[in-house]
């Protein structure tokens, strides 16, 4: 077991993902642009560019990569097979500096893979979380946990991970809910919304956690804000990001695009990395919210999740060069 200290241990499910670049599809979209669907011939054989795998991918793998890329000791927990395909995802994360002590291997199970049909830089993801046998080993107490994605066999785990932040009131946690975890309701997940230092989605997720249609920010934020969470991060794709906490609301525009995006996965997840990053090396939240918009910029400029994450000086190099009209700004 590492004798450093964790700075950030990111919680939640690692895969492979296989990114199959379509190039014979087409999306159909209602009037309001959208329920949009993706589009090919049943029945047929569908020619497709290329195939990349990117490994260790995942919404907490992707952020124990930032934060290691920004300079915290940081360190994943989460569960692999004892297959080649979880081998090499350990390899990848200690190949970007994240440590690997508490990854989990489980004896006969497989580790996730999951296939990315990409079109025009919008991804539609197949998955299937394999259902490990979640459970907190024994650790040093990190200073954050970056608790995000797990399979929805995973409540138990969850009320576990509420008791060891009970037992350790000293760590702070930032809590990006995944699909499954949006699915069980904020109800269930009490304890832990009200435990979260810091509480990442995006606007349509903040109106299924509500159970609202409710379409002001403002009043999504105070939502979630109510749930628990000391501080409530809302994004809203190209219309920017928004705080809360508890007093002032702050606004940021997206950091504009170097070139045209290539692939969209992972922009919230370096954001919401980034920001948490920011926080932990004592930066205010203005500033953590000028900083997760350019480590999205940039990650959209690649295939896979991790491929774009940036050093802390490379952020700071953009951020350096930002254009005016990239200004943070308080909006109450």
């Amino acid at each position: 077991m590492t004798d450093k200290k964790i700075d950030f241990l990111a919680i939640g499910d690692i895969t492979t993902d296989a990114f199959i670049a379509l190039q014979d599809a087409t999306v159909n979209c209602d009037v309001d642009n959208e329920n949009c669907t993706l589009c090919m011939s049943f029945g047929d054989k569908i020619p497709y560019k290329k195939v990349t795998v990117v490994r260790a991918v995942g919404n907490s793998p992707n952020a124990s990569v930032s934060a290691a890329r920004l300079g915290l000791n940081s360190a994943a927990l989460t569960y692999v097979g004892d297959d080649q395909n979880g081998k090499e995802c350990i390899e990848s994360l200690e190949a970007d500096g994240v440590i690997t002590d508490f990854v989990q291997i489980e004896k006969g199970s497989l580790t996730n893979y999951h296939y990315v049909l990409l079109f025009d830089a919008e991804r539609t993801i197949l998955v299937k979380h394999t259902e490990f046998k979640y459970s907190i080993p024994e650790m040093p107490e990190p200073k954050w946990i970056y608790l995000s994605s797990l399979s929805d066999n995973s409540l138990p785990y969850h009320i576990e991970i509420a008791e060891y932040l009970k037992a350790h009131p000293d760590v702070k946690l930032a809590f990006q809910p995944g699909t499954f975890q949006i699915k069980m309701g904020h109800e269930k997940l009490k304890d832990l919304y009200e435990q979260s230092e810091l509480f990442f989605c995006n606007k349509q997720e903040a109106q299924r956690i509500l159970h609202t249609d409710e379409d002001d920010i403002n009043k999504l934020l105070e939502g979630i804000h109510n749930l628990g969470p000391k501080i409530a991060i809302i994004t809203d794709g190209p219309g920017g990001a928004y705080t809360f906490d508890g007093e002032e609301i702050w606004y940021t525009p997206m950091y504009p695009d170097a070139a045209p995006p290539v692939d969209r996965t992972g922009a919230g997840d370096s954001f919401a990395s980034t920001f948490t990053v920011a926080l932990a090396q004592g930066k205010s939240i203005p500033e953590a919210l000028s900083w997760g918009p350019v480590n999205s910029m940039s990650v959209v400029q690649y295939i896979g999740a991790q491929k774009g994450l940036l050093s802390k000086d490379a952020l700071e190099g953009y951020l350096k060069d930002a254009p005016d009209s990239y200004k943070v700004k308080k909006i109450n």
